[in-house]
């Protein structure tokens, strides 16, 4: 079994519907997916606003090196360009945890190494999962309640937007 959490975000074009050509592309191994959430820009901060998710996915056939070359390759067909780290995208899908996988592959760090500092990946991430767990870092509500509350506060549900599981 090769179940994974995956972090979506886009903040160029059509948002909503490249967070939807995630779900679309990876079909039947979506397990769950969080509400869409509208957050300010981490790391460049000018740049437009981003709409974020998170879903639970899994597929037998799929281990960590698929999820990570699955994920690159809606990015592609989204028209993702690479030109300024932590710049404006059309779509950035993350592997942030596969169960039962750690990677220190400077290509495909496992867990996510930037997940405990961003209330964009915990705060959807415990809608879905309340339960879950960062592995070598704990529990996702432990780490998002150390955020800083400007930080929480600062992911909007967007009940308005709506993402779809296909099956």
């Amino acid at each position: 079994m090769s179940r994974a959490v995956l972090s979506l975000g886009s903040n160029l074009g059509d948002r909503l519907g490249h967070l939807q050509s995630v779900l679309d592309g990876l079909g039947r191994a979506v397990l769950a997916v969080s509400t869409v959430y509208e957050t300010e820009p981490w790391g460049v901060t000018d740049q437009p606003d981003f709409l974020n998710a998170v879903c639970i996915v899994d597929d037998p056939a799929r281990d960590h090196w698929a999820w990570l070359r699955a994920g690159q390759e809606l990015e592609q067909a989204a028209g993702r360009v690479r030109e300024v780290r932590w710049g404006p995208r059309t779509l950035d899908v993350d592997v942030v945890t596969v169960d039962g996988v750690t990677s220190d592959d400077p290509e495909l760090l496992l867990p996510h190494p930037g997940t405990p500092e961003r209330s964009s990946v915990l705060v959807p991430w415990l809608e879905i999962e309340p339960e879950a767990v960062l592995p070598g870092h704990g529990s996702v509500r432990s780490l998002l309640m150390a955020r800083p509350v400007e930080d929480r506060d600062s992911v909007h549900p967007r009940p308005d937007l709506r993402l779809f599981r296909k099956g």
